[in-house]
């Protein structure tokens, strides 16, 4: 059933625009929720979001009922979920690698969103496409996911992830040796011009991006290092991108690789046959770490490296 609510500007409120001054009455909702529901003067004129409100406008606000399910199609169970955690309120996956997000174009059937609604619930705030969704990763990095089942646990999540207030960690192999041991790459990462599907490091513009960088392991004779990756912030393929940028790209990575011109100095045949044949950057998400979002209790949660990462790895230590 849908709510109404009536908000009275009063003197002593900040005047700002319509929709953030509803989100400073609604704290329970997020600003793009907010811009969703109807609002309307009390004398039934509509509201601009974008407009400046005055002390003594009155708004009327009808907000729907909260939904606990997604309208997504094509609910399968294509492979089976290695859940890490669930309860009422949050699922964790280990989302295996070369499987898509969510339905997308070319890809309607088979994802990860998919999946777990043949299971369980998910929030529908994320939208029809995309509930429960508070984080990504791509479709051949594997890892780690955390997803809301719960409309109060989707804002908390949304709000932990946008305010970093979170550990995420993960492992990749890349070409080059490094001559230190760790490392802290910054730089701003905005969408290439040229590429629109590629992201690109940029002096001006973009958004900041912060990536703490060690070395796990260093394959002198392959010129591969194994690397553990912190994220300080969470931009699209910012991993990749800023290994890439610095002279380390992932190894098997279709879009910042590289990889046809160092495949020539691969003396071991395995491994030029594993490399040849793989498509699909060599990175996982190792850990994340976070405040539950409705206890507050402490989650951790660690996982192995998948099977075609392992095998990379002993390739690399046996050569």
């Amino acid at each position: 059933m849908t709510q109404t609510r009536r908000f009275i500007v009063s003197d002593t409120d900040e005047i700002t625009r319509t929709d953030k001054y509803l989100s400073s009455q609604m704290p329970e909702f997020s600003r793009s929720e907010i811009q969703r529901f109807s609002v309307c003067f009390a004398d039934g004129r509509p509201v601009k979001f974008s407009d400046k409100i005055r002390t003594g406008d009155i708004f009327d606000v009808e907000i729907p009922s909260p939904q606990t399910d997604a309208a997504i199609e094509n609910i399968s169970s294509d492979f089976d979920l290695d859940i890490l955690f669930e309860d009422q309120d949050i699922i964790v996956i280990n989302k295996p690698r070369g499987i898509v997000m969510y339905p997308s174009a070319g890809n309607k059937t088979g994802t990860l969103v998919q999946n777990i609604l043949s299971h369980t619930h998910l929030s529908a705030l994320g939208g029809d496409i995309r509930p429960g969704v508070v984080h990504r990763l791509d479709k051949d990095t594997s890892g780690v996911m955390v997803f809301a089942k719960s409309d109060a646990a989707y804002r908390a999540l949304v709000k932990m992830f946008s305010g970093h207030d979170l550990t995420r960690k993960y492992v990749c192999f890349a070409w080059g040796v490094p001559n230190w041991e760790s490392a802290t790459i910054t730089g701003n990462i905005a969408r290439s011009s040229r590429n629109r599907q590629k992201m690109t490091m940029v002096k001006t513009g973009g958004k900041p991006a912060h990536t703490e960088v060690a070395v796990i392991n260093s394959f002198a004779r392959a010129g591969v290092t194994q690397f553990r990756c912190t994220l300080m912030t969470g931009r699209t393929h910012q991993i990749r991108v800023h290994l890439s940028a610095h002279g380390f790209p992932v190894l098997c990575d279709p879009i910042y690789g590289r990889g046809t011109a160092r495949l020539g100095s691969v003396r071991d045949a395995d491994l030029l046959d594993f490399l040849r044949e793989h498509d699909g950057q060599m990175l996982h998400a190792e850990l994340l770490e976070f405040a539950h979002p409705i206890t507050g209790e402490v989650m951790r949660f660690k996982t192995r490296l998948p099977d075609d990462m392992l095998e990379l790895k002993y390739l690399l230590e046996n050569m």
